[in-house]
């Protein structure tokens, strides 16, 4: 298993005839966006020095494209994968379906200075 990607499980689900209720965490989480993306956009092509950040796919499927040092990966994720990539993981999204997904961050990327915890990946 890749050790630039971990795959984690929400704290509680639920399903039945009427749907699902994924519960992704009771603490620990300090900034939460939400966001939908088009099929054939491509994301990210950056890292964080400070910040944990976590991704529930709620529907669609992406390619991601994860790189750390020397170390270069490619992982296929779809709708319930939730994983999180630790700082220094350069991380890129290419969406193959439209898609829709959560993100949470162990801390807000914008700094108390004004900066963020954003960097682009060096090429």
């Amino acid at each position: 298993m890749s050790d630039m990607i971990t795959f984690i499980k929400p704290d509680f689900s639920f399903a039945d005839d009427r749907g699902f209720l994924h519960q992704l965490c009771k603490d620990g989480w300090k900034q939460v966006n939400v966001s939908q993306t088009k099929q054939g956009v491509k994301r990210g092509g950056h890292y964080h020095k400070q910040t944990k950040e976590a991704f529930f796919i709620i529907d669609g499927a992406v390619n991601l494209q994860l790189s750390k040092g020397e170390k270069k990966e490619s992982i296929s994720v779809k709708s319930g994968d939730f994983f999180y990539f630790s700082p220094y993981v350069v991380h890129s999204f290419d969406f193959l379906k439209d898609t829709t997904m959560v993100a949470l961050y162990d801390r807000p990327v914008e700094l108390p200075d004004g900066s963020k915890d954003i960097f682009a990946a060096e090429e």
